[in-house]
């Protein structure tokens, strides 16, 4: 899968050994274009750059009903590699996250890698974290806004977040 970003262009590499049902909502969510424009969000130095919501608040909602059931974990949560965000058991949606550093504690909290940042991991790096953890934690947006409102409510009060050009199948 190929990102064109505000910084620079990345390329995920699926592996569906690793989480079936991960790989395969990723791969749906790509092939429907949803995270064209969506904004990283929510950013920690050496940590994550989190993705997910879509530009559109209605699609966003629509998608947040289709939660899928978790994978078990085989892979590490290391640097590069990407999986869902998740607020307890079987209720991965959209969200996604990139690890910065090597994570292993998430490892022990089920959070599942399918895919690994193979070029462009440098462009990743470089996603803005100026507005670092989300509200009311850091200076970044109100989860419940983001939800409400999508890219409108980022747009005028987080002008810079950086964010998804497209996100593409690339050929093999």
């Amino acid at each position: 899968m190929k990102f064109e970003t505000s910084k620079g262009d990345f390329v995920v590499e699926v592996h569906r050994a690793w989480a079936p049902r991960g790989a395969d909502r990723f791969y749906e969510l790509v092939e429907e274009r949803y995270f064209d424009q969506a904004r990283f969000y929510r950013v920690l130095k050496k940590f994550i750059a989190q993705f997910g919501t879509h530009a559109n608040p209605k699609v966003s909602a629509l998608w947040s009903q289709m939660r899928i059931p978790d994978d078990p974990p085989k892979e590490k949560n290391l640097r590069g590699t990407l999986a869902f965000a998740k607020e307890g058991p079987a209720s991965r949606t959209t969200q996604i996250f990139i690890n910065l550093a090597d994570n292993r504690v998430l490892d022990q909290t089920g959070f599942v890698p399918f895919g690994k940042i193979v070029e462009g991991m440098e462009v990743a790096d470089q996603i803005s974290a100026f507005y670092g953890e989300l509200s009311p934690k850091g200076g970044g947006p109100d989860p419940r806004k983001l939800e409400g409102l999508g890219n409108e409510y980022l747009e005028r009060e987080f002008p810079r977040l950086d964010y998804i050009k497209t996100a593409r199948i690339a050929p093999d």
